[in-house]
């Protein structure tokens, strides 16, 4: 964290009045053995999965047709297991799909030890291992290519942690947009924010970060969250990477608050130490190193 930006600070008025975590003023561990703190979403199995119930309706377009659907765990794609007496959530990738927040959650810190695992699955068998935490999601479940829901998104994949991405609901009925964001950087070469940028551009599409700091294969990586109102930080092992400001839903209202989900999608890998911490202000290392645009 070697920048400073050098537009002037928002000042927040913020009341902490809606989720449990907020409520109660306190950290909050969201993973348990009995997930529950989540429901299971299941999509379309790829023709490759095999040993699905008869009748389980499979797609090389894994993004249209029937899903799986809410809390019908196949294949047991997310499982609790332990290590070191704590519990660590394995998603096996064999199956699109995610876990999704009972709740709804805003003003917090996510913090989450993350890994990859080794398997990778079709149609994912010859690209980067992919997976994402989804925050600030709203709408249906699966109204992004009957997946996920619409939200904001802190990319995990290889060489690309805490990526920004906008997922829409191009699966809905009737069909919504993306939400979107203000990103420092100009865009005209390359969707990549800029933290010495002094121009803005609409978060549309896939934004990188700024830079790169992924751990070794198999080893775990810290990846956080900072979010305050409709501003967000994503933060990669302890470096600042992307900040995300004013986030509106398709329809151009404020987007500050939602749903926490974490994406299955053709990798395995593990999460664990999923926290929430509410917040009334950024920390003082954002702020020296964060300037918000008013």
């Amino acid at each position: 964290m070697n920048y400073k930006l050098k537009t002037s600070i928002v000042l927040f008025t913020l009341v902490i009045t809606y989720s449990f975590a907020q409520k109660n003023k306190k950290s909050i561990e969201l993973f348990d053995k009995e997930f529950s703190n989540f429901d299971i979403w299941l999509s379309i199995p790829h023709p490759t999965v095999t040993n699905l119930p008869e009748g389980t309706y499979q797609s090389e377009k894994i993004n249209s047709g029937n899903p799986i659907g809410l809390n019908n765990n196949l294949k047991n794609v997310f499982s609790m297991i332990e290590e070191n007496g704590e519990p660590v959530l394995k998603i096996t990738g064999e199956i699109f799909g995610c876990i999704s927040s009972k709740e709804s959650y805003e003003n917090y810190h996510l913090s989450v030890m993350f890994k990859w695992g080794d398997k990778k699955w079709e149609p994912r068998i010859d690209k980067k291992r992919d997976s994402g935490i989804l925050y600030h999601c709203y709408g249906a479940h699966g109204r992004f290519w009957n997946t996920w829901k619409t939200c904001l998104e802190y990319q995990v994949q290889e060489n690309d942690l805490g990526d920004f991405i906008p997922l829409d609901g191009n699966s809905g009925k009737p069909k919504v947009g993306s939400p979107i964001a203000d990103i420092r950087g100009d865009f005209k070469d390359e969707k990549k924010f800029d933290p010495t940028s002094e121009a803005y551009s609409i978060g549309k599409g896939y934004i990188h970060a700024a830079s790169e700091h992924d751990a070794p294969h198999g080893e775990w990586n810290h990846l956080e969250i900072y979010v305050l109102e409709n501003n967000a930080v994503h933060i990669v092992n302890g470096h600042i990477v992307m900040v995300v400001e004013n986030a509106k839903k398709h329809d151009g209202t404020t987007l500050n608050k939602g749903e926490i989900q974490i994406q299955s999608e053709a990798a395995e890998c593990y999460y664990k130490q999923l926290t929430l911490t509410p917040i009334k202000k950024f920390p003082k290392f954002i702020r020296k190193e964060v300037r918000f645009k008013s």
